[in-house]
């Protein structure tokens, strides 16, 4: 097999696919995965469900620091500081997506940099910053995961600590 060439290419780095890349590179199978974002993990890991739960676990602090301390008799004056919120936030999500990094080393996945287009049943190509790329596989996973529609009065808005929209611009359904 030459380098460009794999027993599964993996499309998609969210945890559907990079969960599918490791496992089938613990299975013996040479392996890589396809992601046109910076970081690995998918939505969930870097705009969704992760900073979310980071964001929530840093208000229940607060929270409990503002009205649950005084029941234990102790009584002090809290403040919120949004900006040390975001900043642990967004370590979570780091240290989380070096994880990820981390477990594509460890498994020897290859990881490709840009977006996927399939060209046949094995073969991939990969558009990247650096030109296209075209790779050979015996199977092909879509893993592309997700992205939230965008109500048709709600404006469209992109993350300001991310390159990963937020959301897309929906198109009306036709009427029935």
């Amino acid at each position: 097999m030459s380098d460009d060439t794999f027993d599964l290419v993996v499309i998609g780095s969210g945890p559907g696919g990079y969960t599918a890349a490791i496992r089938a590179a613990q299975l013996g199978l040479k392996s890589a995965c396809v992601e046109k974002y910076p970081t690995l993990g998918g939505t969930c890991l870097n705009v969704g469900c992760i900073p979310s739960k980071a964001l929530l676990d840093s208000s229940e602090h607060f929270a409990f620091a503002r009205h649950g301390l005084e029941a234990h008799g102790v009584r002090a004056q809290v403040e919120l500081d949004l900006g040390t919120m975001q900043t642990r936030k967004a370590a979570v999500v780091k240290e989380l997506t070096r994880g990820v990094e981390g477990l594509f080393r460890k498994n020897k996945i290859e990881r490709l940099a840009g977006a996927a287009r399939i060209l046949s049943p094995d073969q991939v190509e990969v558009a990247s910053t650096d030109g296209p790329r075209i790779v050979r596989t015996r199977r092909i996973l879509i893993a592309t995961g997700s992205k939230a529609a965008a109500l048709p009065t709600s404006p469209t808005t992109a993350s300001a600590s991310s390159s990963r929209p937020t959301r897309s611009r929906c198109r009306a359904s036709p009427s029935a």
